[in-house]
C-alpha cells in the first residue's frame, strides 16, 4: 500500500526491536512513529547535498527512524526530491517498504524550482498569479500563500518530488506569517478555505492527515499579533468535517532552549489554560518537534546538570535529543540529518531507554538551570 498503514510501521518496529529502547516507536493514529526523525531543512541547493541526503535518509531508516520530514520550499524542492529518490532505492532493495515509513512535507511558501531564481517576483506571477492560484492580496510577505488552489498545486508537485501516492502527514507551513497582511477575521476565513481543500484531499487519499507547522504561532502569548489557538485551529477542522476530521497533527519548535510548548501555559481549552503539550493530548493531535537541536546550536556546552539528568549518552548533540524525545507529549524529536555520520550519530540515541519522568524535570529544579 502507499502510505504509512498500522500492519506496516508495526512490522518495521518489530524488526528493529533488538537495536531499540522500549518506548521508541509511539503509536499515534494507529501508527507507530519512531521518536527520533529526519528533517532535511538545512544545506546547499546543489547534487553533492542532494546526495549527501540520500545516504543520510538511507542510514537512518536501516537504523529505526521511519518518520521522515520535509517542505515543498526546502532547498528549492531538492529535498523532497532527495528523499524520494532514497526511498526509491530502499524500495527497490527490500530494506522497507512504503507501509512502513510515515512521510510529512509542508506547504506555503513558494519554493521556486532547483536554486534561486533570477527575479522572484516575475517567478511568482508567471507560477501563481497567471495560473490562477492565488490574487496579490492572498500573498502575505511576498512569499507565503496558502489558498486552495495554490495547496492543491503544491500537493501536487510533493507528491510527484516524493514519488508516492499518498503523503502521510501534510502541514500548511507557518500560516501565521498571513497574521502579518491580514485580520484575524480573514484569516479564519482562509485557514478553513485550506482546511476544506485538505479535507477533501484526505478523502480522496492523497494524504491522510493534515495540520500545521509552525515557528512562532503556538508559542506566543493569546495577546501577540502572530498568535495560534490550538483549540480554534481544531475547532474550524470540526466545522469542516465534523468530528471525524484529519487536522491531527503539528508541528513546532521545542528544545532546551525553546521549552514553551512544555512550559507556557498560552491555550485554552474548554477554559481552561495548558500548555500547548497538554493542549494538544486534551485535543487528540500528535505533536512533532522541530529544531531538536536548534540547527546545531546545542550540540555542544550544554551545562551539567542536563548531563546527569540525561544519562546513557556520549554527547550534548545526543543529550539534545534525549532532552526532547523524553519530553511528555512528544512523539518524535524532528532532527536535520544530511550526512551519513550524523544519521548514526543521532540514532544511536534510540538505542537509550527515555529519561525518567523524576530525572527529566530535575532540570527543571535544578540550581543551575
Amino acid at each position: 500500500m502507499n502510505k504509512a498503514t498500522s500492519d506496516g510501521t508495526r512490522r518495521y518496529a518489530q524488526r528493529l526491536n533488538s537495536t531499540t529502547a522500549v518506548g521508541h516507536f509511539r503509536e499515534r493514529h494507529g501508527l507507530l512513529m519512531s521518536s527520533i526523525g529526519l528533517g532535511t531543512y538545512l544545506g546547499h541547493w546543489d547534487e553533492h547535498t542532494d546526495r549527501s541526503y540520500q545516504e543520510s535518509i538511507k542510514r537512518a531508516v536501516e537504523l529505526g527512524c521511519n518518520v521522515i520530514d520535509s517542505a515543498i520550499n526546502y532547498r528549492f524542492q531538492r529535498s523532497e526530491r532527495s528523499i524520494g529518490a532514497a526511498l526509491k532505492q530502499l524500495f527497490e532493495e527490500h530494506k522497507t517498504s512504503r507501509d512502513e515509513i510515515i512521510l510529512a512535507t509542508k506547504g506555503g511558501f513558494f519554493p521556486f524550482e532547483d536554486e534561486p531564481p533570477r527575479d522572484a517576483r516575475a517567478w511568482v506571477m508567471e507560477n501563481v498569479i497567471d495560473k490562477g492560484l492565488a490574487r496579490p492580496e492572498e500573498i502575505a510577505g511576498g512569499s507565503h500563500c496558502m489558498t486552495p488552489a495554490y495547496l492543491e498545486d503544491q500537493l501536487a508537485r510533493s507528491l510527484e518530488n516524493l514519488e508516492v501516492d499518498t503523503i502521510d502527514i501534510y502541514y500548511i507551513h507557518n500560516p501565521e506569517t498571513q497574521l502579518e497582511a491580514v485580520p484575524r477575521d480573514e484569516f479564519n476565513a482562509r485557514m478553513r478555505a485550506a482546511f476544506e481543500a485538505l479535507e477533501r484531499a484526505a478523502e480522496d487519499g492523497r494524504i491522510s492527515y493534515y495540520g500545521t507547522a509552525t515557528w512562532n504561532g503556538y508559542r506566543q502569548q493569546p495577546d501577540s499579533r502572530g498568535y495560534l489557538s490550538l483549540s480554534e485551529m481544531s475547532s474550524l477542522a470540526e466545522e469542516v468535517a465534523g468530528q471525524g476530521h484529519h487536522f491531527r497533527v503539528i508541528q513546532l519548535p521545542y528544545n532546551l532552549a525553546m521549552p514553551e510548548a512544555l512550559t507556557s501555559p498560552n491555550q485554552i481549552v474548554d477554559g481552561e489554560q495548558l500548555s500547548l503539550l497538554m493542549a494538544a493530548d486534551r485535543l487528540g493531535i500528535t505533536v512533532m518537534s522541530s529544531a531538536s537541536m536548534l540547527q546545531a546550536k546545542l550540540a555542544q556546552n550544554l551545562p551539567p546538570f542536563v548531563g546527569k539528568a540525561l544519562k546513557g549518552l556520549s554527547s550534548d548533540a545526543q543529550r539534545a535529543i534525549q532532552f526532547v524525545r523524553s519530553t511528555p507529549g512528544v512523539t518524535t524529536a524532528l532532527v536535520g540529518m544530511g550526512q551519513r555520520a550524523h544519521a548514526e550519530e543521532n540514532m544511536s540515541v534510540a538505542a537509550v531507554p527515555i529519561a525518567p519522568v523524576d530525572e527529566f524535570f530535575s532540570m527543571f529544579s535544578s540550581e543551575e538551570a
